[in-house]
């Protein structure tokens, strides 16, 4: 067989007459998603200019969050009892709702609600395509399946804020919101062909998970309290971090697989690996604009260039790991991880006063290039190793393994910046503590291969 071949095959089996439709669905909605989060960001300082003043900034972000958080877990849940089938319905329908309540808002309690909604459609939309993706696309076409989903998030990356922009000064910050409600219903009219096809999973023991509600409650609450404890560096905010990470704790127990702290071979190694990865990057994401600006005088402009760098790499790591199904996952994983290990470790380099401004460039691509192949690879294993009824809780824990690591990360980030003041000062201790967390993931990356041959059937942790 050439190479061409099963490349042909691998794009049959996603836009071939009976998937075509749901393939084009799910990138929709994740472009959807992502152009929502990269919009909102360019659009918030005149929408809470003209809805609260600056002293709210922070609750719009905030209230998406903890939504976001809560709707992960129980969409989890719901999935592994009935199917992604009606989430994926239903997800959708919040999404657009939230839309439509945060885009016609005249009072920043209205655009709350809002974002609410947002935050458990996009939530639940999310956990649901993953289980969707375990029940409709045989395993040799994920990697392709997962590439596309990566490159849904680049093109928002690059055209979000600048459209957004645009759309704000022309027309309203309305519009960021309003504009996208057609294309959401274009989406999920796409996938329900396929959803109606889907059958009800077998019911199992221990798909029930008790208390996962209230689990669920306290890690929404503490993951948005994190998130705005990094928005507002004070003796208070850290206060709330450290309340935060209280209710976080037992939270966790409930939530992720047993032995995700201990890098337990198999799944609890891959929920792991999401948090690291996600964590080391993002937070880095985070800093880097502050890092070129107020330490090297760079302008705002020129100092998101990295940023971009970052994404166009990730998007082509993606994409080419697709055209590779056969490679080992393991093997991807580590590599994903020695790169951006190597990318954030190249921060310290930028970072000083003394610090080479235009490294940032070089080595946040090869940082991109890492999470193109890492996250992909995190995305096969967490399917390969799940077995039908536990695929949307694995997928939840996986998720809030990001959400988690990123808030708790960006946090520290601003606690650093409050304790030692100038950024030359503080983002090199923050970007060493970054490195060590990756030289964890890269060590501990081969114990995510699981048990040889079969899927990894992991219990809650208690």
């Amino acid at each position: 067989m050439t190479a061409a071949e099963p490349t042909t095959a691998v794009r049959d089996e996603l836009f071939g007459p009976s998937r075509r439709a749901t393939t084009i669905g799910i990138v929709l909605l994740i472009s959807l998603i992502a152009f929502e989060a990269m919009g909102v960001n360019t659009a918030m300082p005149a929408l809470v200019a003209d809805l609260g003043g600056v002293a709210l900034y922070a609750w719009p972000f905030v209230t998406f969050m903890a939504s976001s958080v809560f709707a992960t877990v129980l969409g989890g849940r719901w999935c592994d009892r009935a199917g992604p089938g009606v989430a994926l319905v239903v997800s959708p329908l919040l999404f657009g709702a939230g839309l439509l309540v945060a885009g016609t808002a005249t009072t920043m309690a209205q655009l709350l609600v809002g974002r609410v909604l947002q935050g458990a459609g996009a939530g639940m939309t999310s956990v649901a395509i993953f289980v969707l993706i375990a029940a409709v696309y045989p395993e040799r076409a994920r990697p392709a399946v997962f590439g596309l989903i990566s490159s849904a998030w680049v093109l928002p990356a690059l055209l979000g804020p600048p459209v957004s922009g645009l759309v704000t000064e022309a027309f309203s910050w309305h519009w960021v919101f309003l504009g996208l409600i057609p294309l959401v219903a274009v989406a999920t009219s796409l996938i329900v062909p396929t959803v109606r096809t889907l059958t009800r999973p077998e019911r199992r023991e221990g798909a029930d998970r008790p208390a996962v509600a209230l689990a669920a409650l306290g890690a929404s609450a503490g993951v948005a309290a994190l998130s705005w404890a990094s928005q507002n560096v004070s003796a208070a905010a850290a206060l709330v971090a450290a309340a935060a990470l209280a209710v976080l704790v037992p939270s966790t127990r409930r939530l992720f697989p047993r032995g995700v702290f201990r890098l337990r071979r198999g799944i609890p190694t891959v929920v792991a690996a999401r948090g690291l990865l996600a964590g080391v990057f993002f937070t880095i994401n985070s800093y880097v604009p502050l890092m070129l600006e107020a330490t090297h005088g760079w302008s705002l402009a020129a100092a998101g260039l990295p940023l971009i760098v970052g994404a166009l790499a990730w998007s082509t790591a993606s994409a080419w790991q697709g055209k590779h199904p056969d490679l080992p996952r393991p093997r991807l994983l580590r590599i994903g991880f020695a790169l951006v290990t190597t990318g954030a470790a190249g921060m310290l380099l930028v970072a000083p006063s003394w610090g080479v401004a235009w490294l940032a460039l070089p080595f946040w691509a090869v940082a991109g290039l890492g999470m193109g192949l890492g996250f992909s690879s995190v995305s096969f294993l967490l399917l390969q190793q799940s077995e039908a009824h536990e695929t949307g809780f694995h997928t939840s824990a996986a998720q809030i393994a990001d959400q988690l690591g990123t808030a708790a990360l960006i946090g520290a980030g601003g606690a650093a910046l409050a304790l030692l003041g100038a950024p030359a000062v503080a983002l090199p201790a923050l970007i060493a503590l970054l490195v060590a967390l990756g030289l964890i993931g890269l060590l501990g990356a081969p114990r995510a291969a699981g048990q040889a041959g079969s899927a990894t059937t992991t219990t809650l942790s208690e």
